[in-house]
């Protein structure tokens, strides 16, 4: 018996690693056709890639092995968000050069911060906000205000997500108030008249908005950046690993907050409020909790977005724009972060890549969304359903 065990072990251990290379190469594969799609502008190649993607995912659920690899990434999250985190800094070395490239991919990355942010209210605690934007601009609008005053720019970030915070508790008494499509009218209604007011107020530049101080770390200016080291790269790339590491941070603290206490009465709370409260939780507090939290990680990216760009409108808050976050959210999944990303280029990327199909480019980019919808309803990457059975029968979760 005692040699058999070693035997086992070692067996065990040569499996678990190989399921780990086939995680990483899978990932890895995937990364590196979104990084081709950010790149290439042949509308022919966009379209092979668009359509090797879409049977790619079609095979992880209709095939054997598609599904057994699906699962397997699934029961390997660490390998799967070190071979992402990897994959997008050799993407960012590969296309330092390439401006716009890397403006899409700060695009991407901080829209999927603030969907990161919406998933906290809509998708843990069901708690609608359809004004996403309003609070994304709340950000911009707090770094054009302090980008000058010597603060530190990270500081200035933190301040921007405060504010949006803060200002959510504006909202907050009556979207407890109300349920379902009444609070979502209240959020809505929000977002309209922080628009209206930005656009009749001097001090914050009417109609014509503000400039932004460009993102100041340590010295480093952001947008004066044209090399590092012996290699001439664009000023977007900064701004671009930045975005990637607002997200992993939002990523880490979302799935943290996920998988503890916080996350079980946030789902608690939003399947049955009833139930919820009889086991004595308290629903106006776990989900002032979620709106605010959510509203803070918007301001944050909305902030970074507004430095990158440079300046900031009362069009930032438009209601569009509230609209495009929250189908990034619906498309790529309920209350999952990689779907979130996955939607985030598919709504913000291939609309600009198909460009010079003109009339044509809406008509393909709709055709994509419905079947999207029509075979995956729960999204690209819905996300998986809580099971609670290891404690049911004893286990340690």
């Amino acid at each position: 018996m005692a040699e058999i065990a070693p035997s086992l072990s070692a067996q065990t251990d040569r499996s678990g690693g190989l399921a780990r290379l086939l995680v990483a190469a899978t990932v890895a594969l995937l990364f590196a056709g979104g990084g081709f799609l950010l790149h290439v502008e042949q509308q022919g190649q966009v379209i092979a890639l668009l359509a090797a993607f879409v049977a790619v995912f079609a095979l992880a659920e209709k095939v054997p092995a598609g599904r057994r690899i699906a699962a397997l990434c699934r029961a390997h999250p660490g390998t799967v968000n070190l071979t992402a985190a990897l994959s997008i800094l050799a993407i960012a070395a590969v296309l330092r050069e390439e401006h716009y490239t890397l403006l899409m991919m700060a695009t991407v990355a901080l829209f999927a911060t603030a969907a990161a942010g919406l998933t906290l209210q809509m998708a843990f605690a069901g708690v609608p906000n359809f004004a996403g934007a309003a609070f994304f601009a709340v950000g911009a609008y707090v770094a054009a205000l302090l980008g000058n005053s010597g603060i530190p720019h990270l500081l200035v970030l933190v301040i921007a997500g405060l504010a949006a915070a803060v200002l959510g508790l504006v909202l907050l008494l009556p979207v407890l108030r109300t349920r379902g499509h009444y609070a979502a009218l209240v959020t809505i209604a929000f977002g309209l008249l922080l628009r209206a007011f930005l656009e009749v107020n001097d001090v914050l530049g009417g109609p014509q908005g503000m400039k932004v101080k460009s993102f100041s770390l340590f010295g480093l200016d952001f947008s004066r950046t044209t090399e590092i080291g012996p290699y001439d790269v664009s000023f977007y790339l900064p701004y671009a690993l930045a975005s990637c590491a607002l997200f992993a941070l939002a990523f880490f603290l979302v799935r943290r907050l996920e998988t503890s206490f916080v996350g079980v009465a946030l789902d608690a709370v939003r399947s049955d409020e009833v139930a919820a409260s009889v086991f004595g939780l308290s629903i106006a507090r776990w989900k002032a909790t979620a709106f605010l939290l959510g509203n803070a990680m918007i301001g944050v990216a909305g902030a970074l977005y507004g430095m990158m760009n440079g300046f900031v409108n009362p069009n930032s808050a438009n209601f569009g724009d509230s609209l495009i976050m929250l189908s990034i959210l619906v498309l790529g999944g309920l209350g999952n972060l990689w779907g979130a990303v996955v939607a985030a280029v598919v709504i913000l990327v291939i609309p600009e890549k198909l460009q010079a199909i003109q009339e044509f480019r809406l008509v393909i980019f709709a055709l994509l969304v419905i079947a999207i919808l029509r075979f995956r309803p729960s999204g690209l990457m819905p996300r998986a359903v809580r099971d609670f059975s290891a404690l049911v029968k004893g286990g340690s979760r």
